[in-house]
Order: C-alpha cells, then structure tokens, then sequence
C-alpha cells in the first residue's frame, strides 16, 4: 500500500521517481511482497540495512539516490496524492525552507492504539508545537514524513547513526541552527497506521527521553524547552513527596501542583476523547508519556553527563 501510494502520486506519474526501499533484515515475507512490486515498478529498488538501525536506513536511501529531492516515508504511510507535487513546491517557492512534512491523519488497528494516538494528539500529551498537534500549516523544529532538497545533506551533514531515537530532531536541529526552516504543510496528508500497546509506549518514550540527552550534549545545548518538563514532574513528584513529610505548607503546595496536573489531565483527556468510555485510559496514557520520557531523561543525565558513559545497551534496541 504505501509503495502504490507513492507511484499514484500526481508527481510520480508525470515524473520518472526512484523508489528505494531500505529493509532491515526482515524475515517475515516482506522480501518476496517487494520482489513482487518490482515487477510491477520498474524504478523500485531494494537496499538492505545490516546494523537495522533507522538513521543508517535514511543514510543509505540517500547515498544511493539521485534526486534533487528525498522524501523519507516509513512502512506504515500513506502519502495523499498530491504529497509530493506540493511538497516540492513549498521547497522551490521558498528557498528558506530546509524540510516540509505533511498533516498526520492516524488510522488505527485496535481501540488501545486510538486510545494512545488521542493522547498523542493534544499539546498536553507531547508538547505544544509537535508536529503531530499542529492542524494549521506552520514553521515547526520539526516534521514527520519529511522532503529535503539534496542540498541539505551538503550543509549539514547525514543523519547521526549512532542514535537509536531522535535522529531526526536532531538532523532537523542541525538545519534550524544553519539558518534553514522547517515548514508544515497542512493541506498534503499522511495516513498514518497506528499500532501501538501501552508497554511499547512506555518503552519507547523512554528511549525518545534518553536520547534526548545525548543529543544535547552533542550540540551542549537544550534542543526544546519542552523536553524539560516531563524530568521536572518526575523530580518534584519524588522531592516533594519527602520535603511535605517535614512541612505542612511544603505539603498544601505539593498537594495543589499535584490537582493542577491531574485537573490539566482531565481537560485534555475531555478534549481528546471519543466517548467517556476513553476519559480514563487517555489520562493513564497522559502519564505513561511523562513518566516514561522523564524518566529516560534523567537516566540519561546519569550515564552521558554524570558518569560520562556510552549508551547503555538496553537503550540502544529499538522497542518495535
């Protein structure tokens, strides 16, 4: 479905398009369905990725590519038919513009994954200024299913493979900080399909959270000041809760900031709902991202700033 996507786009019928696809070892058929679609798709190409790490599959899909423009799109997206036409349009019409990415729409395989993409999709769950809470096209830090003009890859440098997670906002960092925009477009459309299951979640943002760490020491800077707060509600939840043993107005504040969350918890979950039935699980999933994020946050201050580690093994396996 997602190659068909691609070769239905209005751009890829009036223009000859390469296709790679970059495979990480898979040993569940996958090979043959693409063995199948080559047929079919003349210009479908086949790279494997040994090391199945996810920027080492984005460097090899551009090292083997040709065009002026790459377009990064993962397994389970459906690119709208007009993705690429606007996409590159965006990029020639604004010269300023380093990287454009489409409006997300989730298709969901079971009820748990739409609980967890309802979540997702509110400012309380990630974060204002995520690219999947944004309904209206604007400059972002960072985009999902991104083009770039190959020039891009010249100014800055390939994606780091050494990480596992964040490599993308922290390629897409590198072109903020060289003067570069990155722009979402909401009038092109991914469909994105969502599986998902609550220990995955907590899984993998907590890998978001500790590599989110190495990346700031690599550029010794704080990327975005949202990426502070889940760290910071973990620390007060954990000092707050002794220093209110020794303090009754320590306690009284404790007590208020806790109501505040769990009140900004309920609206949200209010908002993002589809039935009452979904109220509760969306706030379990509100805390499941927090915790989960700061936790690995502080984790990685642990081992990359306190005791000057490598990353440590278990963070470095992908969690899907």
């Amino acid at each position: 479905m997602c190659v068909d996507a691609i070769y239905a786009n209005t751009l890829a019928k009036q223009n000859q398009v390469e296709v790679l696809i970059i495979d990480g070892m898979s040993d569940d058929g996958t090979i043959e369905v693409i063995q199948s679609l080559m047929a079919d798709y003349p210009t479908l190409r086949l790279l494997t990725n040994p090391k199945q790490v996810t920027p080492v599959a984005f460097n090899l899909g551009i090292n083997h590519s040709a065009g002026e423009f790459v377009q990064i799109i993962g397994a389970r997206q459906l690119i709208s038919e007009d993705y690429l036409e606007k996409a590159v349009a965006c990029i020639e019409n604004n010269p300023d513009i380093w990287c454009v990415g489409g409006r997300v729409e989730n298709v969901f395989e079971n009820h748990e994954s739409q609980i967890i993409a309802n979540a997702m999709n509110t400012s309380f769950g990630v974060g204002g200024g995520n690219f999947r809470t944004v309904t209206k096209s604007a400059f972002v830090d960072t985009a999902g299913t991104p083009m770039y003009p190959r020039n891009v890859f010249g100014k800055v440098g390939l994606f780091d493979e050494e990480l596992v997670r964040n490599q993308d906002d922290e390629f897409n960092f590198r072109i903020i900080r060289a003067g570069g925009k990155i722009f979402l477009n909401a009038d092109i459309l991914i469909q994105y399909f969502v599986r998902a299951n609550y220990t995955k979640l907590f899984k993998q943002y907590l890998q978001y959270g500790y590599w989110k760490v190495y990346v700031n020491r690599k550029h010794k800077t704080v990327t975005t000041i949202r990426q502070l707060f889940p760290a910071a509600l973990i620390t007060f939840l954990m000092v707050g809760a002794v220093l209110s043993l020794f303090s009754v107005y320590i306690f009284i504040a404790y007590a208020g900031v806790f109501l505040l969350y769990i009140s900004m918890a309920f609206f949200f979950a209010l908002k993002a709902m589809n039935g009452i039935s979904q109220l509760f699980p969306i706030i379990k999933t509100f805390f499941i991202l927090h915790i989960s994020y700061g936790w690995g946050y502080i984790k990685g201050l642990w081992d990359f700033f306190l005791l000057g580690k490598s990353a440590s093994e278990k963070q470095t396996t992908l969690s899907r």
